[in-house]
């Protein structure tokens, strides 16, 4: 890899950082600028998914504001998130990549839509447990973690877009202001990149590209705080806006340059 092509990557990481931090979707810069190099599609999603990792923790860390007081969220969802990646990383391995990226575009419409339809279902969701009691809200957490843990194997799979579905489970049935859900969500989406990266590195060290794991966690790590820092800033509707369109770029990206 020439100077220059280290360079583009660490720059993609970069970028991908700040938008995972904001949004979520950053692999949309360096999966393809990953293929762009010659890089075989499994060996890039893998070295990808490994380096973003330290771009999600420094994200994650930048909203330790908003996280005040989760702690009960965290442990209740953070398991789920755990197993979601787990299984995401070993289908990445076992099945047939089209068959799991051909519904992706389907998953991020879905999560758009939660996200903009977010406060009215966030509304409904919170009568239903004012009027349902002790059952109701124990039948919203279970849809809760379920969600999470969807997010977490479609995350561990491929990554694209797990932010923004993560937010439109969240936001929806979640009564959390949106940038506490933001918070959140980085740290979920933190630990499936953490736990996926620990499946490749035990399973599948060949399929790793430990150069192109290094520029890219040395770009993400810098746009996780750039990320965090421009994100805690933004209020709730303007974030709204920022998600829905990187989402639909995202799946015109996806359907229409796949």
């Amino acid at each position: 890899m020439s100077l220059g092509e280290a360079l583009l990557v660490v720059l993609a990481g970069i970028g991908a950082g700040t938008i995972n931090t904001i949004v979520g979707s950053g692999t949309l810069i360096t999966f393809p600028t990953l293929l762009l190099l010659g890089i075989p599609p499994v060996t890039a999603n893998v070295s990808n998914n490994i380096g973003l990792v330290p771009g999600s923790v420094t994200g994650s860390i930048g909203y330790r504001r908003e996280l005040r007081g989760m702690g009960p969220q965290l442990r209740r969802y953070a398991p789920m998130s755990f197993l979601g990646g787990t299984l995401g990383a070993v289908l990445l391995l076992v099945l047939d990549p089209d068959l799991f990226r051909a519904i992706v575009p389907v998953l991020i419409v879905l999560g758009l839509v939660l996200v903009v339809a977010g406060p009215r279902l966030n509304a409904w969701t919170a009568r239903r447990r004012e009027t349902g009691g002790v059952q109701a809200a124990s039948t919203h957490r279970r849809f809760m973690q379920g969600g999470v843990f969807g997010a977490g194997v479609y995350g561990g799979y491929f990554g694209a877009a797990q932010g923004i579905i993560l937010v439109g489970i969240l936001g929806a049935l979640s009564s959390d202001p949106l940038q506490r859900i933001n918070g959140l969500k980085n740290v979920l989406a933190s630990v499936v990149n953490f736990v996926a990266a620990l499946v490749f590195v035990l399973v599948a060290p060949d399929q790793i590209d430990w150069l192109v794991v290094l520029l890219i966690a040395v770009g993400s790590t810098i746009g996780g705080v750039v990320g965090s820092t421009v994100g805690r800033r933004l209020p709730a509707p303007v974030l709204r806006a920022v998600i829905v369109v990187v989402g639909v770029v995202a799946v015109v990206k996806l359907v229409v340059f796949p």
